[in-house]
């Protein structure tokens, strides 16, 4: 295994919640554990996005019931928990989750979140459910490629190189094209989110996506029809969300035919539900459950700037 190692400057130390005082080495290599938490995976894809993060630098553990298979989950409930558990009091930098699926909904309310520093979580779709609950706890969250994703590193190299970046502490910025929908503006302030079906299943629970006043909400969905997409959205507005988020990035919704049946597309009728308003919003932002999945951090402070010649995305 080929070793990276690198200056531990303050920014980075920071970025992962250390003091300097705890951190008294100049030099250390990266921890990573893959975890299952939620569907089961095919245990190549593991070994290959094993292979790869190895080839970055990192040290890598595979917790043991993340190449299991219980159904359509990786393992049992107790099982999943149990691993996930482990990783979160390790001493890793990072836990990466295998993929997403559905399964965290059926643990979550166990899971016991460290009180002091504890691994950045990577991971989409349903790990949106941890992302909630680690936002509700204080703590930062990647919403990026997971297993599969690094495995055809081959396809998926744009944004496996940013998120790649990202793990070694360097700065988030991107560029992004006009869109029509678009609305003007700029806002400064923490980044929530995820999936919206899943931030939409756990409304009015302890683990619901944690929008404070001010906040900046990103949502993407894969799969669903559009008139449940604006049922999932009247939700927010209903709910108050839409009203006090002073930001609003809406990535792919992949896997979806328009319904010619309802009087507006997908993202028209999210623009339509956000016009009361006067934040600035930001469409088809590159993240979701596509090739181009961008990483963003989540529970994290961003910069949104919204222009008519295009937008910029900004994270340190």
């Amino acid at each position: 295994m080929t070793a990276i190692f690198f200056i531990w400057n303050a920014k980075i130390r920071r970025f992962f919640g250390i003091s300097k005082k705890s951190c008294n080495f100049a030099v250390m290599q990266k921890k990573i554990i893959i975890t299952a938490p939620a569907g089961a995976i095919d245990p190549v894809l593991i070994d290959d996005a094993s292979k790869l993060l190895q080839q970055w630098g990192f040290a890598v553990q595979v917790t043991p019931h993340a190449k299991g298979a219980f159904g359509r989950f990786s393992a049992t409930e107790d099982e999943r928990l149990s691993d996930f558990q482990f990783a979160l009091e390790s001493e890793a930098d990072f836990i990466l989750c295998a993929r997403g699926g559905y399964g965290v909904a059926q643990i979550i309310d166990r899971i016991r979140i460290p009180q002091g520093p504890s691994p950045v979580v990577i991971g989409f779709s349903d790990i949106t459910a941890l992302h909630s609950l680690l936002g509700n706890a204080g703590k930062r969250s990647i919403h990026g490629s997971m297993c599969k994703d690094l495995a055809e590193y081959s396809t998926h190299r744009d944004a496996d190189d940013c998120l790649h970046d990202l793990l070694l502490g360097r700065p988030l910025h991107y560029s992004l094209p006009v869109h029509p929908l678009n609305r003007i503006g700029q806002t400064e302030a923490t980044l929530r989110g995820g999936n919206l079906s899943l931030i939409y299943s756990l409304q009015q629970t302890p683990f619901a996506c944690p929008v404070a006043e001010g906040d900046i909400l990103f949502i993407e969905d894969i799969g669903e029809h559009p008139y449940a997409i604006d049922r999932m959205m009247q939700n927010l507005r209903l709910s108050g969300i839409l009203s006090r988020i002073s930001g609003l990035i809406v990535g792919q919704f992949s896997d979806m035919e328009e319904d010619p049946r309802m009087p507006y597309t997908v993202y028209e009728g999210i623009r339509r539900l956000a016009e009361p308003y006067d934040y600035p919003i930001l469409f088809n932002f590159p993240a979701g459950h596509v090739v181009r999945n961008l990483p963003l951090i989540l529970n994290a402070p961003c910069k949104l700037v919204v222009r008519e010649d295009g937008a910029s995305f900004e994270q340190n």
